[in-house]
């Protein structure tokens, strides 16, 4: 059941910048986006960028040491939201960056928070297009460990997430 919410042009902008990896200049770079988070606007009608929740490629190395570590920190305990985290992961055979979409639904959120996100997923997914890999985190322990990032994005061939190996 689709719960009527529209998605803000400015989060549509985001994956955009996200997804198109063109030849930019270094200061384009860093300033895309490495993972951001998304919420409800507190009218519950849009999905909104979330104000300072997010991570920039060009402070990785100066501001943040381990990025997934950082985005895993920048999830609410007691509340849902959706993420986009560009992950830079290695197989045997090759780099790759993949985009991720998740859907963050902590057990500790309160139901009408989970049944709203849930209900407006698909808003927000039907604007993404052309992501490969979707996955739903109900907990801290699902999300903190790096190899379950890894086994979303090639199960067992990955060998290392964010230039540290597994």
């Amino acid at each position: 059941m689709a719960s009527g919410v529209t998605v803000d042009d400015e989060v549509i902008r985001v994956f955009n910048d996200m997804k198109v990896r063109k030849s930019s200049t270094q200061d384009e770079v860093k300033k895309r986006k490495k993972a951001v988070l998304f919420s409800l606007s507190d009218d519950k009608k849009k999905i909104v960028v979330e104000e300072g929740k997010q991570i920039l490629v060009g402070d990785i190395g100066e501001s943040v040491d381990d990025p997934y570590g950082c985005f895993v920190k920048l999830l609410p305990l007691n509340d849902c939201r959706y993420g986009l985290y560009d992950a830079t992961y290695e197989t045997k055979e090759s780099k790759k960056e993949d985009l991720v979409f998740i859907f963050w639904a902590p057990e500790s959120a309160p139901l009408k928070s989970k049944m709203i996100y849930a209900s407006s997923k698909d808003a927000i997914k039907k604007k993404f297009t052309g992501i490969k890999h979707e996955w739903q985190v109900n907990g801290l322990d699902d999300i903190q460990d790096r190899r379950t990032l890894a086994e979303k994005l090639g199960g067992n061939v990955v060998v290392s997430l964010e230039g540290k190996p597994l």
